[in-house]
């Protein structure tokens, strides 16, 4: 720090003969306390799915805490909360990176309200009931660019993971997105966001989205449809709904091919009639589009198997599973993208995964290579009305890819 030092000079004298000089002088630097906060938790919201139970909303959520299981479990306010578990609401979790649960709250019913399970300043796990704050939702939008992974870009776009799981899940039937992604592809998203006094606390809804693959534009917009349901709309009106997902896992890899090969236990060569996705235990397994449950039981060499029956006179099989799904047996309806059970390594399987097969008047296909039908498309008289209610959506992608090109 410099000092400059002057001998006094009277107001209005003449100054100069008055000799000027600096005096530079070292001072310590200032001794500041930085004080650290213990390691913070992640923070995750994740939407509930139907066939969910607490243990795969714990699987989902990162949570490693077989104790806040058996006490949220074994609680009666706990076990009632459960018991109202509803497809589409949404838990949050506080979680610290060992995976021991901080907080975790869950809709009761439809009461509005919470049930908050919690640890104290000691660690210790308590119960409350907390009333759901004011809530407010918002429209985002976000851009961004695949470098490596779509949760990498995503990520680096700010986009919340519910989102992007979504929008795997709306571009499914056109992209598979084990195989398909390319460095630089691009999307535009654009979704709700819940706020409560005035902070994110979970994502809502894709309103509309945009997915540039391999130099192919891929659009939707959420649309009422004339018979009072919501779905995703392409700009021609064609649903993508009623298509079917290439892939009934989200991000697994393909670990056996449909065609021949060298069976693994019965050490010859037979048709493989299906494609083999390697998984963990337990993960969720979708069905890949509208249908019936045709069959859910032992069979032979598959195991636990599930068999849907959809229109067109096609079935989907989900082979070798660990459990089924809440509620899945012979009868059932289930909508693209339920949970129909879990991957597992039962009847003749070396490992974890699922065998998916897709069968046409009852012949096996190649589920990545098979064409497919579509849902039929909007009415001229639907399409008019459809475009012009969806016209401030489908706007926003020119200015995202303004942005985007400007960022660039």
């Amino acid at each position: 720090m410099g000092v400059v030092a002057a001998t006094a000079v009277a107001p209005d004298s003449d100054t100069a003969g008055v000799i000027v000089r600096p005096v530079i002088e070292t001072l310590p630097a200032p001794s500041i306390a930085i004080e650290t906060d213990n390691e913070l938790p992640f923070v995750y919201n994740e939407r509930i799915q139907p066939g969910d139970t607490l243990q795969s909303l714990f699987l989902r959520l990162g949570i490693e805490d077989d104790e806040a299981l058996a006490f949220l479990s074994g609680a009666d306010e706990g076990k009632q909360a459960i018991r109202q578990l509803r497809a589409g609401r949404s838990v949050m979790a506080m979680v610290r990176s060992d995976g021991q649960l901080v907080s975790f709250s869950l809709p009761v019913g439809n009461s509005g309200r919470n049930l908050l399970l919690e640890r104290d300043d000691k660690l210790a796990l308590q119960l409350r009931q907390s009333d759901g704050a004011a809530q407010s939702t918002l429209v985002e939008m976000r851009s961004g660019v695949i470098r490596s992974s779509l949760y990498g870009a995503t990520d680096e776009a700010g986009v919340p993971d519910s989102v992007a799981t979504q929008m795997a899940e709306i571009f499914g039937t056109e992209i598979d997105f084990h195989t398909d992604l390319r460095k630089d592809d691009r999307f535009n998203v654009v979704y709700e966001a819940i706020y409560e006094d005035g902070n994110a606390v979970r994502a809502g809804r894709i309103l509309a989205a945009e997915f540039i693959n391999d130099g192919k534009r891929h659009a939707v917009v959420l649309h009422r449809s004339p018979s009072g349901k919501e779905q995703y709309y392409t700009d021609d009106g064609r649903s993508l709904r009623q298509g079917f997902l290439r892939s009934p896992l989200e991000f697994s890899r393909i670990s056996s091919s449909f065609g021949r090969r060298l069976h693994p236990i019965k050490n010859n060569w037979r048709d493989h009639k299906g494609t083999d996705f390697a998984a963990p235990t337990g993960t969720p397994i979708k069905a890949s589009s509208d249908g019936v449950v045709d069959l859910a039981a032992v069979q032979n060499g598959y195991g636990n198997i599930v068999i849907l029956k959809h229109r067109g006179n096609i079935s989907t099989a989900y082979a070798h599973l660990n459990a089924f799904a809440k509620g899945i047996r012979k009868g059932q309806s289930v909508s693209q993208g339920d949970i129909i059970g879990y991957v597992g390594s039962t009847g003749w399987a070396t490992g974890p995964h699922l065998h998916y097969e897709v069968r046409i008047n009852n012949v096996a296909q190649n589920p990545m290579t098979v064409e497919l039908p579509m849902a039929d498309a909007l009415s001229p008289k639907e399409l008019i009305a459809f475009r012009r209610d969806t016209a401030d959506l489908r706007n926003r992608f020119a200015l995202l890819n303004y942005e985007l090109a400007s960022a660039d």
